[in-house]
């Protein structure tokens, strides 16, 4: 394979060159800041998947002086073919003179054969005095496409690319912070068109990316089917000898048990946040959502959470027959069929009439203990009564995965998780919503899962988290 692209990021300053680094070698790391001047010199940030290194982003710091620069060039220069080693004897003479450090910082990994993405703020309007900027990047020789990056409310995105269109060889709008995945494809191919040299190695980056992003997805449908499995069948646990029994009233014991199963849920659900924007190489996240405190209507067990993310009585009867008439053939099966289905038809009735009624509130779990044969006293709390919590637990997961994998690295904003305003698993397929269901069943039941059913339910996680993402589109 050819050597990886490198790529200078380069522009006036405070124009978002570190925001397109950011997104393009996805790097939550990367500072970026309002005030000119942030990136002082030069840094280089490749992508790497598997160890592998697909390219190259180069952040630079940003122009200060080129009019300067180029009456330098234009006096040194014989020929337009000798235009490029000019520009390399430029950066040779003043890499150590603090007068033109900025420019030598950002032209040296041009003459060193990298290319050129120039970035303009196109909220901004269009000046002649960007002119020497760009007449002294199209100096370089170096394949070249150019950016426009708005930053604020204005748009003059129309004449920059009519003045860009004279000096690059592409011109595209980029949304550093928001454009979509597909975008940050299409720079690549398009600089592999610009470069014969660039083209094989750019295929195969893009290659890569698109399986990374799919690895992602199935990876994410595992977290989550597992945290799911584990927070609905946990149970908190204590063994009190006869004399710590004694010392404990049943209240207080059910008190610590309680507030030990609340602490467990909450925690496996802040693992599975973490683990997911890590996953997805988002290591600097700050999510906006109230701390999950008992008794706060933000609260993972509250009306308000039930409210959004659970599931409605007509969903839960569906899917309730649907778990139950699965449960029913094991019936059907040790009978030989003599049963004419009846196992089947008698388990889906049951299932549905119990998720129906249970489906406009959240149980929680009840303390029971017990006595062992050695005199010692056991007491549980958990699993929890009922799959609603389930589906609280499962909308609000897949809700943050689908707002971190459409998430750039750029974006530096508070990630606030809304609650659905519609249920979007009524996009779900029927399979899909019975194997989740039994899932869900069978943990608050606690019955174990056995490894096929098991594979079934992550397919099954898999194939919501495709249904949100439809929901999220048509909402648009």
């Amino acid at each position: 394979m050819a050597a990886a692209p490198v790529f200078a990021v380069v522009g006036h300053p405070n124009k978002g060159k570190s925001s397109v680094v950011a997104t393009l070698s996805q790097n939550d790391g990367i500072a970026i800041a309002l005030e000119p001047g942030t990136t002082k010199k030069r840094q280089d940030y490749p992508l790497s998947i598997d160890g592998q290194v697909l390219y190259t982003l180069v952040d630079t710091p940003g122009f200060q002086r080129p009019r300067r620069v180029l009456e330098w060039l234009e006096a040194h220069s014989a020929s337009v073919s000798d235009r490029a080693d000019t520009v390399r004897a430029f950066v040779t003479q003043f890499a150590d003179n603090p007068q033109f450090v900025d420019e030598c910082e950002l032209l040296a990994p041009l003459t060193e054969g990298a290319g050129v993405i120039y970035v303009v703020d196109g909220s901004i309007p269009y000046s002649p005095q960007h002119e020497a900027e760009m007449t002294i990047l199209r100096w370089t020789g170096r394949p070249s496409l150019a950016l426009i990056n708005s930053i604020g409310p204005d748009d003059h995105s129309d004449v920059w690319e009519r003045a860009l269109g004279q000096f690059f060889q592409v011109v595209r709008r980029f949304d550093a912070v928001r454009a979509p995945f597909e975008h940050h494809l299409g720079l690549l191919k398009t600089f592999g068109q610009l470069e014969p040299e660039w083209e094989q190695p750019l295929n195969e980056a893009t290659r890569h990316l698109s399986e990374q992003r799919q690895q992602r997805k199935r990876e994410t449908a595992i977290l989550i089917a597992n945290t799911l499995e584990n927070m609905m069948s946990y149970r908190a646990k204590r063994t009190l000898t006869k004399t710590q029994a004694a010392a404990i009233s049943d209240q207080a014991l059910g008190d610590e048990l309680r507030n030990q199963w609340y602490r467990n849920q909450r925690q496996k659900e802040e693992q599975l946040r973490i683990a997911i924007e890590q996953l997805y190489q988002h290591n600097r996240i700050q999510r906006q959502e109230p701390e999950l405190v008992w008794h706060s209507e933000h609260d993972l067990f509250s009306e308000r959470s039930r409210t959004a993310w659970g599931v409605n009585r007509r969903y839960l009867a569906t899917a309730g027959f649907g778990a139950g008439a699965m449960g029913g053939i094991g019936i059907d099966a040790a009978t030989l069929g003599y049963s004419l289905g009846a196992g089947a038809l008698i388990g889906g009735i049951v299932g549905a009439a119990g998720s129906y009624f249970y489906g406009d509130r959240l149980s929680l779990p009840v303390l029971s203990t017990g006595i062992l044969n050695n005199g010692l006293k056991t007491a549980s709390f958990g699993p929890v009564q009922d799959s609603q919590f389930g589906y609280v637990v499962f909308g609000r997961a897949v809700n943050h995965w689908w707002h971190i994998s459409q998430r750039n690295h750029a974006g530096r904003e508070l990630l606030d998780l809304g609650p659905a305003d519609d249920h979007w698993l009524e996009l779900l397929d029927r399979q899909s919503r019975r194997v989740i269901h039994q899932v869900f069943e069978r943990c608050r039941k606690n019955r174990s899962v056995d490894e096929k059913t098991r594979q079934n339910f992550r397919s099954a996680v898999a194939a919501a988290m495709d249904a949100f993402d439809q929901w999220r589109l048509n909402q648009i």
